[in-house]
């Protein structure tokens, strides 16, 4: 678990039927490109059948979303995005104060 205080980024989105076009490649490439940005803490991410996805973003701090948001292959990801892949995103930033879990025990 992340120790607290850092920021998420929520990104819900409906995917167009268009499936092709380098979907699939462009997320992997996007999720490793970001892996390597400063500030960078983790991702989680889960699709529907009816094209309704959230893809969680976890950050340091707000500069680094900031300087990924600003990425040059994010940004044309970004376009394409808009142009072919969504019908519709919304973008939450939020800062994450507290956090805990459970996870039960294998034995």
């Amino acid at each position: 678990m992340i120790e607290p205080p850092y920021f998420a980024v929520i990104f819900s989105s409906h995917r167009t039927d268009a499936d092709a076009a380098g979907y699939a490649a462009t997320a992997v490439q996007m999720e490793a490109l970001a892996r390597r940005q400063p500030g960078f803490l983790g991702v989680e991410s889960v699709r529907g059948a009816d094209g309704f996805g959230i893809t969680v973003s976890y950050w340091r701090d707000e500069a680094s979303i900031r300087r990924w948001k600003m990425q040059v292959d994010h940004q044309l990801a970004q376009q394409q995005g808009r142009q072919v892949w969504y019908e519709r995103y919304e973008v939450k930033v939020a800062k994450v104060a507290r956090g805990y879990g459970f996870k039960k025990d294998a034995g």
